[in-house]
């Protein structure tokens, strides 16, 4: 029941990101729900797989190198899952941020 929640807390902060942000479209709650399985699905197999082969990079610019394979990881997602864009890779990038925020913002409403 909680993982269910959790997905659903992520779509409505996907929902969130893609109306604040342009260039990111997202065609509905059932896309936004898919999209937030599918990124759940790439960051627990390939996110840590690339931030390990990546490490040294990490490592040179004080981690910020994360935000860009979250980015191609957002861009990833966006092949995968019909009705969702994103226009380009800043477009990805901030996504990524913010839907990082947006999704903090959330979780603690969920704890209360």
């Amino acid at each position: 029941m909680k993982t269910i929640i959790h997905f659903v807390i992520s779509a409505l902060a996907i929902m969130v990101t893609a109306y604040v942000l342009p260039g990111v479209n997202v065609e509905g709650l059932f896309v936004a729900f898919v999209l937030a399985v599918v990124l759940g699905a790439i960051n627990a197999i390939l996110r840590p797989i690339l931030i390990f082969l990546t490490l040294p990079l990490s490592i040179i610019t004080l981690g910020l190198f994360v935000l860009v394979i979250n980015a191609l990881l957002i861009l990833l997602a966006s092949y995968i899952v019909p009705g969702f864009t994103v226009s380009s890779f800043w477009s990805a990038f901030l996504f990524g941020i913010v839907l990082a925020i947006v999704s903090w913002v959330l979780q603690k409403f969920e704890k209360n």
